[in-house]
């Protein structure tokens, strides 16, 4: 049986959701956060040396990477998919397989970079520090944010949305792969700070993926897919 290796608040919600989506049967064993650093428990580094989240076994097999755990279960067990799920992997050749790779690759090559610095120097000002550090701190974080990172997260904001008004998945008119490779981007910068409002087609796109049956069947096993910053 598939055995999902799955840490709270992490990207390895969306493999829950296209396992739900699939109807494979998966043994779902669950690691919480440190409270205090919300790294990964050390418990996972017995599961893979990288000791990261989500991580699937497979009988003997063991599955890192989130693109790479969604491709698997897309070649072995796609054919078996409901009908709706058809165009998981769409056809080779196709201008929906190429946005497909594309989106699969774009969501952890460029978009969650600059969400997780977002995170990172969102959170530095706020630890534990001597008091005449933290005005430093915060004012450097701040202009990083500012000059660097905020412009870089509005860039991707603007690219989604404008792909968005256009097509209902992220590989065209049908769920694919990119849908669950960017389910948890697509969460994270609407619950961190991102003005839904100012971004319709994003927002849309997330109420129709949040309204799906299999999508809240994984919110119910796995817990939220991410904090609040």
């Amino acid at each position: 049986m598939l055995t999902v290796h799955h840490l709270e608040t992490s990207r390895s919600q969306r493999i829950l959701w296209l396992l739900e989506e699939l109807g494979l049967p998966y043994d779902l064993r669950r690691y919480r956060r440190d409270p205090a650093t919300r790294l990964a428990p050390a418990a996972l580094k017995k599961v893979h040396p990288l000791g990261k989240s989500p991580v699937i076994t497979d009988g003997d097999l063991v599955i890192a990477e989130s693109g790479a755990i969604i491709e698997y279960l897309a070649e072995c067990y796609g054919a078996q998919a409901p009908a709706e799920l058809a165009h998981l992997e769409p056809a080779r050749g196709t201008a929906a397989h190429r946005q497909c790779r594309f989106w699969m690759h774009y969501a952890e090559g460029s978009l969650m970079n600059w969400l997780v610095m977002q995170l990172v120097f969102d959170t530095i000002p706020r630890q534990p520090m001597p008091f005449f550090v933290r005005p430093i701190a915060r004012t450097l974080c701040a202009t990083v944010q500012r000059k660097l990172i905020a412009p870089n997260v509005q860039t991707a904001l603007a690219f989604m949305e404008a792909h968005l008004a256009q097509h209902r998945w992220f590989a065209g008119e049908h769920l694919s792969m990119a849908d669950f490779q960017m389910s948890f981007a697509v969460e994270a910068v609407l619950t961190r700070g991102a003005d839904a409002a100012a971004w319709p087609h994003l927002a849309a796109y997330r109420q129709r993926m949040q309204a799906r049956p299999a999508y809240q069947r994984a919110l119910d096993k796995g817990g939220p897919v991410v904090m609040p910053a």
